[in-house]
């Protein structure tokens, strides 16, 4: 991998978590307008990244932004899993995804050749994170215990799993960094199943894994469907 290819993705992986600390940090402070002006600023982020991405990538990171809005409005305004800060879901929460999901890719490439280390590292977090919410942290975390476990899964058996340990290690810090000075807050229990879970649950990555197999699944079938009508035609 050419030297400046390298560089590139470490600052990707460095600069997105990074860039998405500051604007939670900013959401903190300011009301309805301001998430709305955030909001319009994450777009612009996203586009202005995605310029410099494949077609394909760039469909899949689309994807994630219709994924992630039908999931945070379910998984937050429906079902009553987390609540933000103004209980609605803010406009930068739908492209922030995507950039996660953006920057977890460039951890994984960056680790170029150290792709089991990266794994590992992601598995034993998890796992080290998941018996300390069973056993040790002050609230009880079942049901991220649960996630958990699907999640090492996951990172074990999948041939993607270093793009996973990636992602996770992105979600792990922005979830931590997001609870921590409020910018939303998991219920204390499982809504209609009484599982006691965390604030953040170790298991919250699942539901990014969940929302970048399905982005990936549509981009691949959409992507095929667009081929077939072009042999069509050519037909």
């Amino acid at each position: 991998m050419p030297v400046r290819h390298r560089i590139g993705l470490v600052v990707t992986a460095l600069g997105v978590p990074a860039l998405i600390a500051v604007m939670l940090a900013v959401d903190h402070y300011v009301d309805l307008r301001g998430q709305i002006a955030l909001g319009v600023l994450a777009f612009a982020i996203l586009a202005a990244v995605c310029t410099r991405l494949d077609p394909h990538l760039r469909l899949q990171a689309a994807l994630i932004v219709v994924v992630a809005t039908c999931g945070e409005v379910l998984a937050s305004l429906v079902w009553g899993l987390y609540t933000y800060r103004l209980e609605n879901v803010p406009l930068f929460v739908p492209p922030g995804h995507a950039l996660v999901y953006l920057g977890g890719l460039a951890v994984a490439h960056a680790s170029a050749g150290g792709e089991r280390f990266l794994v590992g590292l992601a598995v034993a977090l998890v796992a080290v994170w998941a018996v300390a919410g069973v056993l040790v942290l002050p609230r009880q975390d079942l049901s991220g215990a649960a996630a958990a476990v699907l999640l090492v899964l996951v990172l074990l058996r999948r041939s993607r799993a270093h793009l996973f340990a990636g992602v996770f290690l992105v979600v792990a810090s922005l979830e931590l960094y997001g609870t921590a000075i409020g910018t939303w807050a998991w219920a204390k229990e499982v809504p209609s199943l009484g599982i006691p879970q965390g604030n953040p649950p170790s298991g919250a990555a699942v539901g990014y894994v969940v929302m970048e197999a399905t982005a990936v699944r549509l981009a691949f079938r959409l992507r095929a469907v667009r081929w077939r009508r072009l042999a069509f035609r050519v037909a």
